[in-house]
């Protein structure tokens, strides 16, 4: 077996590794000053737009999006890039226009959208002028169901009307978020996986209401636009606005959720191995009872088992990678599953234990360990908690 990356892909690690080194790990400080400096605002702050510029001037742009309107990588090209990534999760994804959810809305719009559609907002975002959000879970339905999807969109005339509530609809508190892509039902009594349709709703459309922020484990992420609660009450919109035909939504939600799975994965290895960097530096700089932390044998076991764990799931992202480029989203859904409990779970405690190793200060603001934690610890619930897909790979397994 040949565990080697082709030639494009080593060359874009290497420039991928140095631009994140030279520009995007130093900005961090400048990311938190020009937050501080603006504290009601949303959305990017000026060194974002900045690091945006250097990055598509190098070319380095649109990464994760395979054909003529992204850099034509595969998933598996995509994967180690995607990792480089997460050792900066709040800056670096949006630095290469590479940020959820508008790589999974520029998936939906590229896949499944009209041509109208494609050049009216697929088009801007592919450029980074605006950005967007995806509104599908709701606060009063079960959403590890996606069939229990309660909002309504109603056929009138030449138009819908949509009625419902949504939250967690990231990036949805920022004024760039120009456009929502919202699940609901056009069909209560069709078949439970014919009900649903996805259509696109502007921003600034009548009757569409920004309820709240809300963050996790306290962070606000206003950077990325935050996270929204959003009231739809009585939009209409064009009948146009619909993406695929009705009672497509499911299958299109299905499609979409498979490679932002694997791109959480990605970023989430990245994120790790930044947590474990974290960990050797501190554990060799501290001394306590006359030896360096890194003297004492349970930190020399949690270090083993943070590599074992790397190095091993890293391997089955890749071969993730490889079987939706050969065979499809569909036949590779047992490993997108695998990676989505797997991963988060053992990052979760690597940057625990990183955590533990600073002290103090590992649950403070002076290191990115306590919100790399609270980010990884959300991925647990994002696109389907543990336990739904536990359930569905132990029902396939059992098949066998």
């Amino acid at each position: 077996m040949d565990f080697s990356h082709d030639a494009r892909t080593q060359e874009l690690i290497e420039r991928v590794r140095t631009f994140v080194d030279d520009h995007v790990l130093p900005a961090e400080h400048t990311l938190d000053e020009q937050l501080a400096a603006a504290p009601d605002a949303w959305g990017a702050p000026p060194i974002v737009g900045e690091l945006q510029a250097k990055a598509r001037a190098e070319g380095l742009w649109n990464l994760f999006l395979p054909g003529a309107d992204g850099a034509g990588l595969s998933a598996l090209q995509y994967a180690p890039l995607a990792e480089i990534t997460g050792w900066s999760p709040r800056l670096a994804p949006v630095t290469f226009n590479c940020a959820a959810p508008d790589t999974g809305n520029m998936e939906v719009l590229h896949d499944f959208g009209t041509p109208a559609q494609k050049e009216r907002w697929l088009r801007p975002l592919l450029e980074g002028s605006i950005r967007s959000s995806f509104c599908m879970t709701e606060p009063d339905a079960a959403s590890s169901d996606a069939t229990n999807i309660a909002t309504r969109i109603r056929r009138e005339g030449d138009s819908y009307v949509i009625t419902g509530r949504k939250w967690w609809s990231t990036g949805a508190m920022s004024p760039a978020a120009q456009i929502f892509i919202v699940m609901g039902k056009t069909d209560p009594d069709a078949d439970r996986h014919r009900q649903q349709s996805m259509i696109l709703v502007p921003r600034d459309t009548p009757g569409v209401r920004i309820v709240r922020p809300l963050s996790v484990f306290g962070y606000d992420d206003r950077d990325h636009g935050g996270h929204a609660e959003i009231a739809f009450e009585d939009v209409r919109v064009p009948a146009e606005n619909l993406i695929g035909d009705e009672g497509s939504g499911f299958a299109i939600a299905q499609a979409r959720l498979g490679p932002g799975r694997i791109h959480h994965c990605m970023r989430a290895l990245g994120m790790g191995e930044r947590a474990l960097a974290l960990l050797t530096a501190r554990a060799n700089a501290r001394h306590t009872f006359g030896r360096s932390l890194a003297d004492q044998g349970v930190i020399r076991e949690w270090a083993a088992e943070a590599r074992i764990q790397l190095e091993s799931l890293r391997l089955l992202v890749l071969k993730t990678a490889w079987l939706m480029d050969t065979v499809g989203n569909r036949a590779a859904m047992t490993e997108i599953q695998a990676i989505k409990i797997a991963v988060p779970r053992a990052v979760q405690t690597i940057i625990d234990r990183a955590i533990q190793v600073h002290g103090g200060a590992g649950v403070s603001a002076d290191t990115p360990l306590a919100e790399l934690y609270a980010g990884v610890r959300s991925l647990r619930l994002a696109d389907g908690p543990d336990e739904v897909h536990l359930s569905s790979l132990g029902r396939a397994q059992l098949r066998l």
